[in-house]
C-alpha cells in the first residue's frame, strides 16, 4: 500500500507541476511549456562504419555526426571522436543544468561559456578518464550578486546528470565577470 501511495503522490506532483507550467505559459511568463517527462528516460543512439573511414553516429530525428579516432590514438584529426563527444556532452549538460537552476533561482545572466578538459590515463590497467575539469565564465549584468552566481555554478556542476554518471574526479574552475557597459559615453 505504501508503494501505491508514493506512486500516486508522485503522479499528483507531476500533475500539479504540469498545471503550474500551463498557467505560466498562459500568463506569458514562459515562452514554451518545459515539462519534464517522468523517469526513466530512454535515449537511443547508433554507430556504423565500413572497414576504413569515419564512424557515423546517429540518433532518431538528429543529424548524423562523423567520428574518427583522435590524433592521440593515431587518428586523422579534424573530426569528432568519442573522447571529444564525451567532453562536449559534459559541457552541454553543465550549461543546460545551469540554465535550469538559474531560472529556478530567478537569476538573470547574459552568457555562459565553458570548456571541459578530460584527462584520459591508465588506471587499474585500463585506459579511462580519470579527471574532468569544467572551466566556466559566466557574464552577468553590472550589480549582479556574484556570490549567488558562484553558488548556482557549483549547483549546476553537482547537478549535471552526465557528470554524475561518470567515474573520474571532477573539478570546476568558475569565473563571474560583469558585462561591459553598452551605454554610449558622454561627449
Amino acid at each position: 500500500m505504501r508503494v501505491v501511495e508514493t506512486d500516486a503522490a508522485a503522479r499528483l506532483g507531476q500533475f500539479e507541476r504540469s498545471m503550474l507550467i500551463r498557467v505560466k505559459v498562459a500568463r506569458g511568463e514562459l515562452s514554451h511549456p518545459a515539462v519534464m517527462q517522468a523517469f526513466p528516460h530512454v535515449y537511443h543512439a547508433s554507430a556504423s562504419a565500413h572497414a576504413a573511414g569515419p564512424v557515423m553516429v546517429a540518433s532518431p530525428h538528429l543529424p548524423d555526426i562523423a567520428s574518427a579516432p583522435p590524433t592521440e590514438f593515431g587518428g586523422p584529426g579534424g573530426a569528432w571522436s568519442p573522447e571529444t563527444l564525451l567532453c562536449a556532452a559534459l559541457g552541454d549538460c553543465f550549461v543546460l543544468t545551469f540554465r535550469g537552476v538559474s531560472r529556478a533561482a530567478r537569476f538573470d545572466w547574459i552568457t555562459l561559456d565553458c570548456r571541459v578538459e578530460g584527462v584520459l590515463d591508465r588506471a587499474d590497467r585500463v585506459a579511462q578518464f580519470t579527471r574532468y575539469t569544467t572551466f566556466a565564465t559566466l557574464t552577468v549584468a553590472a550589480g549582479a550578486d556574484i556570490a549567488k552566481a558562484h553558488d548556482l555554478l557549483e549547483r549546476a556542476e553537482r547537478g549535471c546528470l552526465i557528470a554524475n554518471s561518470l567515474r573520474g574526479a571532477r573539478g570546476l574552475e568558475a569565473r563571474v565577470v560583469f558585462a561591459e557597459s553598452t551605454k554610449p559615453e558622454a561627449a
